[in-house]
């Protein structure tokens, strides 16, 4: 519950979050405060999960993910 009265309170320029409530925000959401501020990206939790399921691919595979991901463009 505390989590969501300082989102209304932050959104209604009632007060702003200290930092640790800004980082628990974050951690609440599941994302890191680069995505938080990151506009840029559609779907950043989709993002961090390919993120979590490309570690410990191989370099080849790597590179064909990394041209399977350029063709879909």
């Amino acid at each position: 519950m505390y989590v969501f009265y300082n989102i209304n309170n932050i959104e209604n320029g009632i007060n702003l979050p200290s930092m640790q409530a800004f980082f628990y925000i974050c951690e609440y959401l599941e994302i890191t405060p680069k995505e938080f501020f990151d506009t840029d990206t559609v779907n950043p939790m989709m993002i961090s999960e390919l993120t979590e399921a490309v570690k410990g691919l191989s370099s080849d595979q790597l590179r064909n993910l990394v041209s399977l991901a350029k063709g879909l463009k």
